[in-house]
């Protein structure tokens, strides 16, 4: 779909790759872009229309699709590591609170925009994903857990969704350079390059992206057997 002149909204757009993806929309001739955070005076680029979202809370959820009606991408982005919760120690919490906002944050937006989108043509719904929705890691199994279900998620929606014309899009990577990631030295890509990748992605009506080298050797492995 043509992102010129397309109206977005992207969760989670106060900092790190959401902010990335609203630049880039600003970039590439986005009229409008609603930057969604749950406080809404976090964002501070003068480009784009703040917009109060928790997305664990329906009621917030229900008044950002009717705030930002007119839009034709949306941008799941939203998201937290849930890292304390390790796979034999630690509180549950952490976890749940991953599952609470990557995934059921995730459905709950969806859910509110899909007629939203489907009433302006079709348009794109982007869905912020990981390695880890495909390599689950004892260090982090909660985080793990949260984007496997959402990548599920996001393949149901594709499915769900493509009678009413709307684009369904996956975006993978590893480590990204944010907050998020600074428990690592791993090696990292640019949150830049990475919302620059998703929008062409959109822009050429591809359903999945593999942002770096692991999430390209990650979903390659796939097919293989598993070790003991």
């Amino acid at each position: 779909m043509e992102i010129r002149g397309s109206i977005a909204l992207v969760t989670g757009a106060n900092r790190g790759i959401g902010h990335a993806f609203t630049r880039a929309l600003i970039d590439h001739g986005a009229a409008k872009v609603y930057a969604a955070a749950r406080d809404p005076a976090s964002v501070d680029d003068a480009d784009v229309t703040p917009l109060r979202l928790d997305v664990t809370k329906p009621e917030e959820v229900a008044a950002a699709a009717d705030a930002a009606g007119d839009v034709t991408i949306v941008i799941n982005n939203a998201g937290v590591g849930g890292f304390s919760t390790g796979l034999l120690t630690g509180s549950l919490d952490d976890a749940r609170q991953a599952m609470e906002i990557n995934y059921f944050g995730t459905w709950q937006v969806s859910r509110a925009f899909a007629p939203v989108l489907a009433r302006n043509g079709g348009g794109a719904l982007v869905n912020m994903l990981s390695v880890a929705s495909w390599a689950s890691r004892p260090e982090y199994p909660g985080y793990a857990a949260s984007k496997a279900a959402q990548w599920s998620l996001t393949g149901s929606l594709r499915e769900g969704l493509r009678a009413q014309g709307t684009l369904v899009v996956g975006v993978h990577v590893g480590f990204v350079e944010t907050d998020l990631s600074s428990f690592t030295d791993a090696p990292k890509i640019s949150a830049v390059d990475v919302a620059e990748q998703t929008l062409e992605a959109v822009a050429n009506d591809r359903v999945e992206v593999l942002a770096d080298e692991r999430a390209r050797q990650v979903k390659q492995a796939l097919s293989q057997p598993l070790e003991r």
